[in-house]
């Protein structure tokens, strides 16, 4: 697992050369792992916080696909008092419930989902925090995706909301060659919204679940944001729906 530094605060854990990422979010009380890879990958992880000088204190998941919850259970075993943070909607798609509310777009929920017994200890609602992160509620890949923005610094940590592998695209955009968070994606126009609801809060730097950060990523974002506007026709965002 490959660990590089952006800025003072967050540490880019890469795996399965480049394919995907997790972080490691730096406060005073120790680490806040920002998902965690696909399987086998939880002493990977605990190495990497242990060689940057912190243990990790808290575990918390942009939406619940394999490839980002995949060491969870592995992990809560190494670190068994770390608390584990779930978005209120996506708990129950981890939970494998993936019925649909009455207001969400009625398409199939896709992406590779697996089984974990690791619940959470704390369900994160749009506007809470996490340390010196700001939750934002972001669905569209899935119908629970949350992201976070530190506060300190207004790094954003898009979860699969974003991807910069091959190309930077809203979730649902095809980007030939890494396509597959397109394949995951539940609803492209809701994404969508929850896109120009990111961009909304001027993010200095754009760290995704596959792709390398992003520094100053305003005017790649816009460029991303328009091409999936005319996907879908909208050139204006649907108000975005409350976690």
């Amino acid at each position: 697992m490959k660990s590089t530094s952006h800025g003072n605060n967050l540490i880019q854990l890469s795996y399965w050369a480049g394919f995907g990422n997790c972080y490691l979010v730096r406060e005073e009380d120790g680490f806040t792992l920002i998902d965690t890879a696909v399987g086998n990958q939880g002493k990977a992880i605990v190495q990497a916080a242990q060689a940057a000088g912190l243990p990790i204190v808290r575990i918390a998941l942009t939406h619940a696909h394999g490839d980002h919850i995949g060491s969870l259970d592995e992990l809560h075993a190494l670190l068994p008092n770390a608390e584990v943070l779930v978005g209120t909607r996506e708990k129950r798609l981890k939970d494998g419930d993936m019925s649909l509310d009455p207001q969400e777009a009625k398409e199939k929920v896709r992406g590779a989902w697996i089984t974990t017994t690791t619940q959470p200890t704390r369900l994160l609602n749009e506007g809470d925090r996490v340390g010196s992160l700001e939750v934002f509620f972001s669905p569209g890949h899935t119908p629970g995706h949350i992201s976070f923005l530190d506060t300190r610094d207004s790094t954003l940590i898009a979860g699969d909301a974003f991807q910069t592998k091959a190309g930077v695209a809203v979730a649902g955009i095809v980007v030939p060659l890494f396509p597959l968070p397109k394949f995951g994606t539940w609803n492209l126009p809701t994404a969508l919204t929850s896109a120009h609801k990111l961009r909304a809060q001027n993010p200095t730097r754009l760290a995704t679940g596959h792709g390398p950060v992003l520094e100053h990523p305003l005017a790649v974002i816009d460029r991303a944001i328009e091409k999936a506007a005319r996907k879908v026709g909208q050139e204006t965002p649907i108000p975005a729906g409350k976690a």
